[in-house]
């Protein structure tokens, strides 16, 4: 595809967005489509006064914006969600450019921040706290949630808006402010995303809602620019999505001040398939959980734990659907038909090619795994999924590279199969393949992840259920269930209304003008 095309592609979304980017035009930046390696745009950063402008514009507008009752608040991200509705293929033009995802995942993408959206406006009519028994009478005891102040968002480029929005949306309704640093791999997409929300809010025109200015704003920027939101003691909460060395950094720099993070990691996801497993479910839930998105999501499949009496049939399996994949799938995200989209760039290729090298060392026999080149595309890195079979779980395999490389290793008993799985640093998404209860309760019990599927690939979480995982991924929980606590603080209030002396609690006595009252027993 001419690089003309693309630019094109890229005004059109901008038009539709009503998004002018050459307000923020400068040299700092240089937006890059990894589709063809292209310039889309050369865009100006923030320095630190900018930032800590932001910031204390967020500090300040938090004042009015957590006296909003919550309903209405939730009616501002009510409204940012139809917005969406009615710009979805716009944005989702800009992610594909932005990120090379293929056009069903972008679209995918902002479909998860309209039904975050439909989730958050509902749950601003239930931020429920609790009334709870008190042992004194007269005695009114209450849990009571406030929303936290400023929170900071540091987002990555594989989902350059639903993350955030996942943050946002939640955040909002609980009456903080926010300040997002996106990736400096995908700025247009959040620029874009953040424009919008902007729309939706003045849109409403509701005497009861303060200015939009310090709502939610964006700031363009590298490491500097998110160490400077871990650091900053305005920050009430550090929301952070990212690779693991990103999260100690991050993690680090928010607790050297005790200050509160949420951080959502790498993850290094294994799916286990056993003798009882329905190959023609497990196949294509493998297929897209390892492929889809280039394997360049936290919660792609990287690790195939195969009973040995099928590992064969099922890696023959897979070589097909790889071949076919390759042959019919792989090429420029924009096409309806592609399935495989280009790598972000040289660097998770590089990263990619050394993996593989290490496995080879390790006693791995790989399948796939070359760059493809096409002369239209001589700038994007399009890479064969690879398919590596390991007799046993080495040192590459532990780790996460952020590339389509699916590890194949055998097992034979379960409780070896959930061993080989938890031992691994991270621990976010994991799934197995069976027909059989036992196997099924026992790896739901033992698999030592946050998410745990059954007959469906790591892939794919919905915004109703809580989303993270444990140990090097970070602890943190986004989405839907209570994770919306994360943006909140808990209060504990004891309110006395009778109209005699209150009593003391555990039956405490302490009245100087009693008699007995300080003798010795």
């Amino acid at each position: 595809m001419p690089q003309h095309r693309l630019h094109d592609l890229l005004q059109q979304a901008l038009k539709q967005l009503n998004l002018d980017i050459s307000t923020f035009h400068g040299s700092q930046i240089t937006v890059v489509s990894p589709i063809d390696g292209g310039i889309l745009a050369r865009l100006r950063g923030d320095n630190a006064k900018s930032i800590e402008a932001n910031i204390q514009q967020a500090k300040k507008t938090f004042v009015s914006w957590r006296l909003v009752p919550a309903p209405l608040r939730g009616e501002v991200v009510r409204h940012y969600g139809n917005m969406l509705r009615q710009h979805k293929e716009a944005l989702a033009t800009l992610v594909t450019l932005e990120s090379g995802k293929i056009r069903e995942e972008a679209r995918g993408e902002v479909q998860e921040m309209i039904d975050i959206c439909d989730y958050a406006a509902g749950l601003s009519r239930s931020l429920h706290g609790l009334t709870l028994p008190s042992e004194r009478q007269q005695h009114t005891l209450q849990e009571n949630w406030h929303p936290l102040g400023v929170v900071g968002i540091i987002s990555a480029f594989n989902f350059p808006t639903a993350v955030w929005a996942w943050n946002a949306a939640l955040a909002l309704v609980c009456g903080n402010t926010v300040v997002w640093k996106p990736s400096l791999k995908t700025p247009l997409s959040a620029l874009a995303s953040q424009a919008l929300l902007q729309r939706a809010y003045e849109a409403l025109n509701n005497p009861n809602l303060p200015p939009f200015v310090g709502i939610s704003d964006v700031i363009l920027g590298d490491v500097d620019a998110a160490n400077h939101l871990a650091k900053s003691h305005d920050i009430a909460l550090v929301s952070a999505t990212g690779s693991c060395k990103m999260g100690y950094s991050i993690g680090q720099m928010v607790a050297a001040r005790l200050g509160r993070s949420l951080l959502e990691l790498g993850g290094n996801n294994g799916v286990v398939i056993t003798p009882s497993a329905n190959l023609d479910i497990a196949m294509p839930s493998l297929l897209f959980g390892a492929v889809g998105t280039a394997g360049q999501r936290c919660t792609t499949i990287r690790r195939a734990i195969v009973h040995h009496s099928i590992i064969n049939d099922v890696t023959e399996q897979l070589k097909q659907s790889y071949q076919s994949m390759i042959t019919r799938h792989l090429g420029n995200p924009l096409d309806n038909h592609i399935l495989i989209g280009p790598l972000i760039g040289e660097h998770s290729f590089l990263q990619m090619q050394q993996a593989l090298a290490d496995a080879s060392t390790q006693g791995g026999k790989i399948s796939f795994g070359k760059r493809r080149h096409d002369s239209d595309f001589a700038g994007g890195y399009y890479v064969e999924p690879a398919l590596v079979n390991m007799p046993k779980q080495t040192a590459i395999v532990t780790q996460e590279t952020f590339a389509p490389i699916l590890y194949i290793m055998p097992y034979h008993d379960l409780e070896e199969a959930v061993a080989i799985h938890n031992a691994v640093p991270q621990g976010l998404s994991s799934a197995i393949f069976s027909q059989d209860i036992h196997e099924i309760e026992y790896f739901k019990h033992h698999s030592d992840c946050g998410i745990v599927n059954v007959n469906i690939g790591t892939s794919g979480a919905e915004i109703g259920g809580a989303f993270g995982g444990e140990k090097e991924t970070g602890g943190g929980r986004e989405s839907g269930s209570d994770s919306w606590k994360a943006y909140m603080r808990r209060q504990t209030s004891t309110t006395y209304w009778g109209e005699t002396k209150p009593a003391l609690a555990q039956g405490i006595h302490f009245d100087p003008s009693s008699p007995s009252q300080g003798r010795n027993p």
